[in-house]
């Protein structure tokens, strides 16, 4: 009866310490989830079905591996990561990576707003009305409210994103099907294939994320001693991204796929829902859009903010006020008016601008990840908590890989005209 009263109390306990650590692994994991995702899984599952479903399985490995040692790191050193590249590579390099991830973050959150606003258009409500309005609730939440507030609503929206279980459900899907497209995919391999494949996984990381991991870690405080309690947190936000990108998938090739629709945004995988699935699936779609959307967008400006004060030296976080920590409430306000800006100009370029924001994610991305590697396996920066043999095959293996598909999607297009 004691050792059941005790091992009850120990369950309770372990499970209040991982309640309160919970945050920075899930809300960096569903952000991943953001318009650009949502619109990459939309277009893989209206034209191939459930036939890439499986790139899901290396993009989950590739995603834990990653933010384990991003959180490693942070929990170990106390610093963020663009504090660490400028202490050990220097100022000058540091400008370069720093202004190319300042115009990929205003390239990112210009594609989130764009998911807002086709995600209101589904309701009915025009852009002009839904972006302004969605710019300054988020700029108010991150301005006037504090870490804690902020990392409550950030893991509602992540929990919300759920929702995309339910539209997928409404499309009847073939289980066994899918089970059946997993172990032995049936894909005609090519270019467009091949890209379709780069895209999935590569949408899968991003440089921002590792900056925005790290901070996080450090805003909330976390020590080496509830380690254990971080790496679940990791594990579970990855669970989720995968989970969510799973659902859009099995939305859309259980209902566009077998009706040979096309689609080019994820907005438009909404509304071919409305006659396939009924009314309510097109509009839970869209609301996981506008979800997404809004999350992303609080989310990215946030972590450009956090990267480029802390390369330079400025101080950053939602714990200090304004006076505290004027350049990083300057940089964020400046890159959502610019994003909101562009989204509402009559016939805005919005495919170049994802475009060049996904190259130049593409070009920094083996940047930033060989960075992270070394200084990982720094033993005067990590003393004893470098990484061991097993995560350095894995760690290496993901990079070569996340270094190959990023040089892949540059060069391909090339090798198409």
């Amino acid at each position: 009866m004691t050792f059941t009263r005790l091992s009850h109390r120990n369950f309770f306990r372990r499970l209040g310490i991982f309640l309160m650590i919970l945050g920075p692994g899930i809300i960096t994991g569903s952000v991943d989830n953001d318009a650009g995702g949502i619109t990459t899984y939309s277009l893989a599952g209206a034209e191939y079905g459930y036939n890439l479903i499986w790139t899901l399985i290396p993009s989950f490995v590739v995603l834990v591996v990653i933010q384990e040692m991003n959180a490693r790191m942070g929990i170990v050193t106390g610093k963020g990561l663009a504090d660490l590249i400028r202490e050990n590579a220097g100022i000058k390099i540091t400008f370069f990576i720093f202004l190319g991830l300042l115009f990929s973050g205003i390239g990112n959150t210009t594609t989130e707003f764009a998911g807002v606003a086709g995600s209101m258009e589904v309701f009915g409500v025009s852009k002009y009305i839904s972006v302004p309005v969605v710019a300054v609730l988020v700029w108010l939440l991150v301005v006037k409210g504090t870490y804690k507030i902020a990392e409550r609503i950030f893991l509602i929206f992540s929990i919300s994103l759920l929702t995309y279980v339910v539209s997928a459900i409404m499309g009847k899907p073939d289980w066994k099907e899918i089970g059946s497209a997993i172990i032995r995919p049936e894909v005609e391999v090519n270019s467009r294939s091949i890209a379709m494949v780069i895209g999935l996984v590569g949408t899968t990381i991003a440089p921002w994320m590792q900056f925005y991991m790290q901070s996080s870690v450090i805003e909330k405080g976390l020590k080496m001693k509830n380690y254990k309690y971080t790496l679940a947190d990791v594990i579970v936000g990855c669970v989720i991204t995968v989970v969510v990108a799973f659902f859009i998938m099995v939305a859309c090739a259980s209902t566009l796929h077998p009706n040979g629709i096309e689609i080019n945004a994820a907005k438009d995988a909404a509304l071919a829902l409305k006659p396939l699935a009924g009314n309510l699936a097109s509009q839970v779609f869209a609301f996981g859009l506008f979800i997404a959307s809004i999350f992303s967008a609080t989310i990215l400006p946030l972590a450009t903010a956090f990267f480029v004060c802390e390369a330079f030296g400025f101080e950053a976080g939602l714990d200090k006020k304004w006076d505290e920590a004027k350049e990083f409430y300057i940089l964020y306000t400046g890159i959502l008016i610019v994003s909101a800006l562009i989204i509402l100009i009559p016939n805005a370029p919005l495919i170049p601008i994802t475009l060049w924001s996904q190259v130049i994610n593409g070009i920094l991305l083996p940047v930033v990840l060989l960075s992270m590697m070394i200084l990982v396996n720094r033993k005067r920066i990590m003393g004893n908590y470098v990484n061991g043999r097993t995560t350095n095959i894995i760690g290496w293996t993901a990079v070569v890989v996340l270094i190959g598909l990023s040089a892949a999607l540059l060069i391909m297009p090339l090798l198409t005209r």
